[in-house]
């Protein structure tokens, strides 16, 4: 095995093109982190649409209290939902959080992805800029890693499914091309967020993945591109390597799509972006597209991608 293979081949075939295998077949219990999130509490509804069993790893019980539940109602009336606040920093209770958990999915990020104030955002982004070691990515997620590995769960043990599911970025590697690769790769290297990189955001994203590859543990990396919330959701995702992937994607279908590499052998020890179509329905199942990953050429995938830049004019700087 080579926990730090970006490109692996790595999984059985799942299912046929489509059908694929129901996730509850996969997984009965799975803890997000990051709930309260705006990708976060997306992927918890999903799961909970599922059937599935989820244990909500958050800041503040208030906060997945306005969450998750209402005035008149307590998310902990749902027995579907546990609701557990926890320091993902916290290695004790990370690993009490996820005992008897068939998996994890981690969407928290060094700066909180929930709606709060400028002050607050400003407080975490220095927070990352002056103590990166201690961002939430490059320590919570070998520690989830860890208390992964050494679960004794029946239905995933020494399976080829994904144990630690890990939402990322695309970009992540970009910051640090050398200009050479820069240049010849320009219409995705000179987007906003690579340019900015604020505070070194990308660069604890990347060490966190690495962080994951090197665990041991079965794992799968999902980078989107650019979140959108406007861009129509249920849209064809179309997945690649080599993170040169330009484009938008709606957090919803970002939460399927985190959702259903859970039962897909497929996704097992492999990292990817997606962005997704519009005007293209969604495939019934994801394992053949990512069962056709081979080594990559990045100039074909390169060019490829830049033609699918939404509009007109076809600007990634403009996405």
């Amino acid at each position: 095995r080579e926990p730090s293979r970006l490109f692996s081949t790595k999984g059985e075939s799942s299912a046929d093109a489509n059908n694929a295998i129901p996730t509850l077949d996969a997984v009965r219990r799975v803890a997000v982190a990051g709930a309260t999130g705006r990708t976060g509490s997306l992927v918890v509804q999903e799961l909970l649409d599922r059937q599935v069993s989820v244990v909500a790893m958050v800041r503040s019980a208030d906060k997945a209290k306005e969450t998750f539940g209402n005035e008149n109602e307590d998310p902990q009336t749902n027995p579907l939902l546990t609701v557990i606040a926890c320091d993902l920093t916290n290695e004790s209770q990370i690993t009490k959080a996820v005992q008897d958990c068939d998996a994890v999915i981690w969407c928290a990020t060094g700066f909180s992805d929930a709606q709060t104030s400028l002050l607050e955002r400003i407080k975490r982004l220095l927070g990352i800029a002056l103590a990166p070691k201690q961002s939430i990515d490059s320590v919570g997620v070998p520690i989830l890693a860890k208390a992964m590995l050494n679960q004794v769960v029946g239905r995933t043990e020494n399976s080829n499914l994904p144990k630690v599911v890990m939402l990322s970025s695309a970009g992540v590697t970009r910051p640090s091309w050398d200009e050479d690769k820069k240049a010849k790769y320009r219409g995705c290297a000179d987007i906003p967020i690579v340019r900015l990189n604020p505070f070194g955001i990308l660069d604890v994203k990347a060490e966190s993945e690495e962080k994951l590859r090197q665990s041991g543990v079965n794992y799968c990396i999902v980078r989107p591109t650019g979140l959108n919330d406007k861009w129509p959701a249920g849209s064809r995702p179309l997945f690649s390597q080599g993170d040169v992937a330009v484009g938008r994607i709606n957090r919803k279908d970002v939460a399927k799509i985190l959702c259903d590499v859970l039962s897909t052998p497929e996704a097992c020890d492999k990292t990817f972006e997606v962005l997704t179509l519009v005007g293209y329905p969604p495939a019934r199942n994801i394992a053949p597209a990512l069962e056709r990953f081979v080594p990559i050429q990045l100039e074909a995938n390169y060019a490829l991608l830049q033609q699918l830049l939404p509009g007109e004019v076809q600007d990634a700087a403009q996405l």
